[in-house]
């Protein structure tokens, strides 16, 4: 069964790496995927040969990804339920424009699961991150906690995950009125589109997520998805070969309001005796971060090459460079700013493969942490154990099996059912 998929990412470059992992992983199995992203995209999914749409509609840029995330509710409000009947009709378009068998988008993207139940075709949530929905026993999304084991830690989670759920319900209306656009019945809840999917597929290891996770029947851990973009391999900075630790500190590609951080951890890195590579992402000009001329500071670089013989990674705590990071069993010192980067660096502290410290850190604090993480060998037996998971999953190419499952499953019911997909 070869399948014509429709990949849809959202905002910019951190979001379609994993898209375009997706993609090439359902070609060499030989499906048809094709991609649907931010015009500014364009250039690296061609590149990466795969057929691209851009939006007409939907917002762009910074528009689509706001910056301030302050406020939870109203940047959700702006990012996923504003412009979901912007991001449906443009889907619907492209589901009517080419043959489509099957919807795969990011799990923002509350729009695009719309036009994939108007037109009856079989729709997975892709979450390159720890679940968005709220889990039984789990602290949720963008809290940054760890398992309760306390009543008063019980009480800090179930505010956490009562603040998340008011903060999505605040927007349930203007969901239900796109619903409503599009002739489909109101919800109940504004996660929906999580309930309603034929698959969630969380990109991370289940080694890597917290234990004791009571996942919904429609859930499946599918590891990791990490090529390297396109625009990055061809870097060509290397380890020197010097005989000193090597610190790869890795700046976000989104932008984030960052350039103080990676200042501060510039200036503390600096007084370590170590071979140091900073990559500030496309959203830092190097010149701002006053780096010292012992220090090699450049826009981008190949992080699976410089990985493969680094001693230590500090990063503000993006999916893709922890994931990466374990992969090449490196410990890490995880600063996160915003997003699932708390919830990543929650998960790197609790397995004992580096350390956490808060935005506010100074550099004397990042300082130590680092001739810490360097000293004890203990967080790089645990990043290893870690990465030996994320290689099995990797391995195990659970996303072209659960969507090729979900499609099968669809035909079947619709075979028995005389050939209508709905009742």
């Amino acid at each position: 069964m070869s399948l014509d998929v429709l990949c849809i990412s959202w905002g910019t470059t951190g979001n379609l790496s994993p898209v375009l992992t997706a993609a090439r992983q359902l070609h060499r199995a030989g499906h048809r995927p094709r991609i649907m992203a931010d015009p500014a995209m364009q250039a690296e999914i061609a590149a990466a040969g795969f057929p691209f749409v851009g939006w007409r509609r939907a917002p762009t840029g910074q528009e689509a990804d706001p910056v301030d995330f302050s406020d939870l509710a109203d940047w959700l409000r702006q990012a996923m339920f504003a412009p979901a009947g912007a991001y449906a009709a443009d889907t619907l378009d492209e589901i009517r424009r080419l043959p489509t068998d099957a919807v795969l988008s990011i799990d923002l993207l509350v729009g695009c699961a719309l036009a994939a139940e108007v037109a009856g075709i079989p729709h997975a949530v892709l979450s390159p991150h720890i679940s968005i929905r709220p889990l039984p026993g789990m602290p949720p999304a963008a809290s940054g906690l760890a398992p309760p084991r306390t009543e008063a830690e019980r009480a800090a989670v179930d505010a956490a995950t009562d603040t998340i759920v008011l903060a999505m319900e605040r927007s349930r209306p203007a969901l239900n009125d796109a619903r409503r656009a599009f002739g489909l019945a109101p919800v109940t809840t504004a996660f929906a589109h999580y309930e309603r999917a034929e698959r969630v597929l969380l990109a991370v290891s289940q080694a890597f997520d917290f234990d004791g996770a009571v996942l919904p029947a429609n859930y499946r851990y599918i590891g990791p998805l990490l090529d390297e973009p396109i625009w990055s391999r061809g870097a060509g900075t290397l380890w020197s070969g010097a005989d000193r630790p090597r610190i790869l500190v890795a700046g976000s590609t989104g932008a984030q309001n960052q350039t103080d951080l990676l200042r501060r951890i510039v200036r503390a890195v600096g007084t370590v005796e170590a071979e140091t590579i900073v990559t500030t992402g496309p959203n830092v000009e190097a010149a701002d971060l006053d780096a010292p001329d012992t220090m090699r500071v450049v826009a981008t670089a190949s992080h699976d090459t410089l990985m493969t013989e680094a001693d230590l990674v500090v990063c503000q705590g993006g999916h893709g460079t922890v994931s990466r990071a374990l992969l090449h069993g490196v410990p890490l010192l995880v600063i996160p700013l915003a997003r699932d980067q708390t919830d990543n660096a929650a998960r790197i502290a609790l397995r004992g493969a580096g350390l956490r410290l808060p935005a506010t850190a100074s550099a004397n604090e990042i300082a130590a942490a680092v001739h810490r993480l360097l000293a004890e060998p203990g967080f790089r037996t645990a990043a290893g154990g870690l990465g030996a998971a994320v290689r099995a999953d990797l391995a195990a190419g659970g996303l072209v099996r659960e969507i090729t499952a979900m499609v099968a499953a669809q035909r079947g019911g619709a075979a028995r059912d005389g050939g209508r997909l709905w009742g």
